[in-house]
C-alpha cells in the first residue's frame, strides 16, 4: 500500500511540476481506459507470453481457459506478495488503470494509442471466441 501511495503521490508531483491540467474524460474514454485494462490485467497475470515474467513468483499448474495459464504463487514476504500481484488480474488492474491515468496526464497521445491498441486486442479477442464456440455449435448440430 505505501509503494501504490508513494507511485500516485510520484505522479501528481510530476504532474504539478509539469503544470498539466487535469483531463476531463467522457464516456467514450472511460470505457476505452476499462477495457483497455481489463486487457493488460489479463495479459500480464494470465498470458503464456508473458509467464516469464511471473516465473520467478509462481508455479506452473496448468492452464484455466483458452490461452491463459493457472499458476500458483509461490515464496513468502515480498516475493508471495509480488506473486499475489501477478497473478491477480483484478489486483494488477488498480496498477495498470493507475498507469493509463498517468500516461492519460502525462503523455496522453501515446497512451491514448496504447489503449486503443488493446482494446482492440481485447475486441478481437473476444471475437475469436465467439467465433470458436460458434464452430463448436455448428459442429455439434450437424
Amino acid at each position: 500500500m505505501g509503494l501504490y501511495a508513494g507511485t500516485v503521490l510520484g505522479i501528481a508531483a510530476a504532474a504539478r511540476a509539469l503544470r498539466r491540467p487535469l483531463p476531463q474524460p467522457g464516456p467514450w474514454d472511460v470505457v476505452l481506459n476499462a477495457v483497455a485494462t481489463h486487457q493488460l490485467g489479463r495479459l500480464i497475470t494470465r498470458d503464456p507470453v508473458t509467464s516469464p515474467l511471473r516465473a520467478p513468483f509462481t508455479r506452473f499448474e496448468g492452464t484455466s481457459g483458452p490461452a491463459e495459464l493457472k499458476e500458483e504463487v509461490r515464496g513468502t514476504g515480498a516475493r508471495k506478495a509480488i506473486g499475489e500481484l501477478l497473478t491477480c488480474p483484478f489486483c494488477t488492474g488498480l496498477w495498470v488503470a493507475t498507469g493509463i491515468t498517468a500516461g492519460t496526464l502525462l503523455a496522453p497521445r501515446p497512451t491514448r494509442l496504447a489503449t486503443a491498441t488493446l482494446a482492440a486486442l481485447a475486441a478481437a479477442d473476444f471475437l475469436q471466441l465467439a467465433r470458436a464456440a460458434a464452430q463448436r455449435g455448428a459442429g455439434e448440430a450437424s
